[in-house]
């Protein structure tokens, strides 16, 4: 039966999910503060109101009589879709629980309260009280706004004389201008990430992934993910446990969840962040690929109250997604695929083109593309995804 769903956000990010449940048979409402973006061409009605705007939107679904409402890939625009969804009384997480997973400070004092491993971490409105604070702890340090994702604003810093600098930017990417300095924790093994989905209150489905990293740009975030995890079964059955425990205490119901953990030098599990929604950067078509369990649909479903099929399709096949980046600021050039990886490359998505300005990889804003891959073996896998510079190689100017 088509349902009416309102969008928040159209951008490329969007794209899935709308396009998803327009081939579903839905009528499509799009809510985006830029007319331009592409979904908003898919949609049956839209409308330009900011996607943070809670108010605005609740007056907007309360006039339309909407059916469901969808956030994707946004742990800005999941923050609204609660708060909308909860007045309404439409299929979504407790509005509290969700800003706790969404606001980094509140984030770290929620996990200490409760007893989980977590690095000593403030958050900071002002320089003064960030810089005692760090004389009060060890460097190296995280500094990070405490509501922006993509790893926008995240710096890891050594010493005292970067925290000015580090602070400052920071701030730039925060809306409600605080910052929040952590402890780092150095990691044994890949960073695990992920996305999952909770079904009548429990993790019902994860795929956890490897993470990798490019020390020439942000060592902080990822260009890549690699399924499945090479961790120890009883280290991630541990991380599922936990993981559980959280979503207890949190209450939450049903819906995606991204995942970021590491293990630390002594096997303790520290959990980095939660979003309470479905990632970016192609990972929920990589799970599909990897796993059969389309997340996607499983969003739209989730958010019309309908229960969705989440069990795994057992493969023997390894899938990664690859982010195209630059690892300096100038003119592109070239993008050049060795034929040695063409043979693993499943889809190719490029956002530039020769002749484009393009940035150093710094956060997810700064993206030349992403590829989708496909392995024949772990170690192929591994081995390609720990030095794709060779196989992807891009010719600035």
């Amino acid at each position: 039966m088509k349902k009416k769903i309102l969008f928040l956000g159209a951008s490329v990010s969007q794209l899935p999910v709308i396009k998803y449940a327009k081939k579903a048979g839905h009528y499509i409402i799009t809510c985006d503060y830029m007319p331009e973006n592409p979904g908003n061409a898919l949609a049956n009605e839209y409308y330009n109101i900011s996607t943070i705007d809670k108010e605005a939107v609740l007056q907007l679904a309360t006039k339309l009589k909407i059916d469901a409402i969808v956030s994707f890939a946004s742990d800005v625009n999941i923050v609204t879709q609660s708060y909308v969804a909860n007045r309404l009384g439409l299929p979504s997480n407790p509005y509290e629980s969700v800003m706790t997973l969404t606001r980094k400070d509140r984030f770290r004092s929620f996990l200490k309260k409760h007893g989980f491993n977590v690095p000593r971490s403030q958050g900071f409105s002002n320089y003064k009280d960030a810089a005692a604070f760090a004389n009060t702890i060890n460097y190296p340090l995280i500094i990070k706004p405490t509501d922006a994702a993509g790893s926008m604003g995240v710096t890891k810093i050594d010493s005292k004389s970067e925290l000015k600098k580090a602070f400052d930017y920071a701030m730039q990417f925060s809306r409600e201008k605080k910052v929040i300095l952590e402890e780092f924790i150095q990691r044994k093994g890949f960073q695990v990430g992920g996305d999952g989905f909770i079904e009548n209150g429990k993790l019902a489905f994860k795929a956890w992934t490897n993470a990798h990293f490019n020390d020439a740009c942000n060592p902080l975030i990822p260009i890549g993910t690699s399924f499945p995890s090479i961790h120890d079964k009883s280290k991630l059955e541990y991380a599922h446990r936990e993981f559980q425990r959280l979503f207890d205490l949190l209450k939450l119901k049903s819906g995606a969840v991204n995942f970021e953990f590491i293990f630390d030098q002594n096997d303790n599990l520290y959990i980095i962040e939660v979003g309470p929604r479905n990632g970016g950067n192609l990972i929920p078509e990589v799970t599909h690929y990897a796993t059969g369990v389309n997340l996607i649909e499983c969003t739209v479903k989730a958010a019309l109250g309908i229960q969705c099929e989440l069990k795994k399709r057992e493969t023997d096949k390894y899938f990664s997604y690859y982010v195209i980046h630059s690892e300096k600021n100038g003119v592109l050039q070239k993008i050049q695929f060795d034929s040695e990886i063409e043979e693993n490359i499943v889809e190719k998505h490029l956002f530039k083109k020769e002749g484009d300005n393009v940035n150093r990889y710094e956060n997810a804003k700064q993206q030349l593309g992403i590829v989708i891959l496909r392995f024949s073996s772990q170690d192929e896998m591994i081995n390609k995804m720990e030095n794709m510079q060779q196989y992807i190689k891009i010719f600035i100017k």
